[in-house]
């Protein structure tokens, strides 16, 4: 179970990440980073970050940039939130397909609705 300050700490991290990849891909264009969520470990050493990118067919290439320049991204983050944390923890960086597979689910139930309405 996640106590409170595990709660505020994973918030503050989704946040100042998210504006961090808002900064870093307004550069590339046509690409769309965004943090889903954010699990911040017991101890407050690691923070796991859940992405959600678009365009999905180049989320694999962008994921592995993005896990590149890790460090980059730990010490822009400590920056940001050096007056809160006294220790930046370790980010790991994982993709996020609950929205392919939720688009996913709706083709398969639209295609299942249009095969029922043929039937009739």
């Amino acid at each position: 179970m996640e106590t409170k300050r595990q709660a505020k700490i994973s918030r503050l991290i989704q946040k100042e990440l998210s504006e961090i990849f808002r900064r870093q891909t307004a550069a590339l264009g046509g690409v769309l980073v965004s943090v889903s969520v954010v699990r911040v470990s017991p101890d407050l050493g690691i923070a796991k970050a859940y992405l959600s990118i678009f365009p999905s067919e180049r989320s694999a290439e962008i994921l592995d940039n993005i896990n590149e320049q890790a460090k980059s991204v730990r010490y822009e983050l400590a920056q940001n939130v050096r007056q809160v944390l006294r220790k930046c923890p370790e980010l790991q960086f994982y993709l996020d397909d609950s929205l392919d597979y939720i688009e996913n689910i709706d083709r398969l139930l639209a295609s299942d609705n249009r095969s029922e309405s043929s039937e009739d």
